[in-house]
């Protein structure tokens, strides 16, 4: 499965960002996606992840450092997640990554493993500055 993220870019902090994942020619709905991010000198986070479809429901859980300003979906039509970014603050600069699951017809990311540092596929990144 290859994952391909963009929508990053440079935005004012307090600004939004929309990110997307897609994973053209894949089963997708059969796979968790998660976010992560990792800026410089930093440990890699892991900010959301959404299970997958059917009885999976497309369940989301975030880190407590984005609770609130940001939000993951999907598109199982288009085989596209999406990382809607808003109230940007500084410290939410990194290159933001997107990596896939193979966990169909699960709940997979309401479990205690939902933002572990699992995954069987990566994506390249996409760089997200916020700065004034």
């Amino acid at each position: 499965v290859q994952l391909v993220e963009s929508g990053g870019g440079l935005v004012q902090p307090g600004g939004s960002l929309r990110l997307s994942c897609a994973a053209p020619g894949s089963t997708f709905d059969d796979y968790a996606i998660k976010w992560f991010r990792q800026a410089p000198g930093k440990e890699r986070e892991a900010v959301s992840c959404i299970s997958s479809g059917n009885s999976g429901n497309g369940r989301t859980s975030y880190a407590r450092s984005v609770r609130g300003r940001f939000a993951t979906s999907r598109d199982n039509a288009k085989a596209t997640a999406y990382l809607q970014m808003s109230n940007l603050k500084p410290e939410d600069a990194a290159v933001y990554y997107c990596a896939a699951l193979w966990m169909p017809n699960a709940d997979y990311c309401s479990g205690p493993k939902g933002l572990a540092d699992e995954y069987d596929y990566w994506g390249k990144g996409t760089q997200v500055t916020v700065s004034s």
